[in-house]
């Protein structure tokens, strides 16, 4: 009886191919690769999703602008606040304008957009599958026929890889025209 005891406890040690940690990340990398062929094979088939589409453009384009439209002005009057004194420092105030249209555009506006839609949206498709999943919605999905990871993952994907490039061309704008208010202002004054 007491033998059984002790070779119960015995724990069997797992064999590893190189090390936990390396296997975890290869494990990881290989589940990335299943989920964007999966993607992608869902994404081509038919039937295609087109008013699901549109309705994910809508939640993650429109309902996005009042956040993104505040912090890409904000943004704008900050960069250009912050960058005036160094610049006229050194004497170079003509470059202000170069400045901060290089960097709105190419760095600000994309970063900033990513953050909120990463965030925003990002939060709010997860709290929504998740909910979905509790609820049981997706296993009836499952049953009535309807393809829930084409209906409800492809669909989210195409919006945002849609909706991106569009909301980062207007916080940059939105951006720029912060940006102009400041120095506008700062003129009449």
């Amino acid at each position: 009886m007491k033998e059984d005891l002790e070779t119960s406890d015995i724990v069997q040690e797992k064999k590893y191919l190189v090390s936990y940690e390396v296997d975890l990340f290869f494990t990881g990398l290989y589940n990335v690769y299943k989920f964007i062929r999966r993607f992608l094979k869902e994404f081509c088939s038919l039937p295609f999703e087109f008013k699901e589409i549109i309705n994910q453009c809508y939640q993650v384009g429109y309902k996005s602008l009042a956040l993104i439209s505040l912090t890409g002005f904000i943004t704008g009057i900050v960069f250009t606040k912050q960058s005036r004194p160094s610049l006229a420092e050194f004497g170079a105030s003509s470059w202000l304008p170069s400045l901060i249209s290089i960097a709105i555009i190419r760095a600000l506006a994309p970063l900033v957009t990513a953050l909120i839609v990463a965030g925003k949206v990002g939060s709010n498709i997860g709290a929504e599958l998740g909910s979905m999943k509790v609820t049981e919605q997706i296993d009836a999905m499952e049953v009535s026929g309807t393809k829930p990871f084409k209906f409800l993952v492809v669909t989210r994907i195409t919006a945002i890889t849609l909706m991106l490039p569009v909301l980062v061309c207007y916080t940059g704008l939105i951006g720029m025209l912060g940006s102009y208010l400041n120095i506008h202002q700062n003129e009449l004054m």
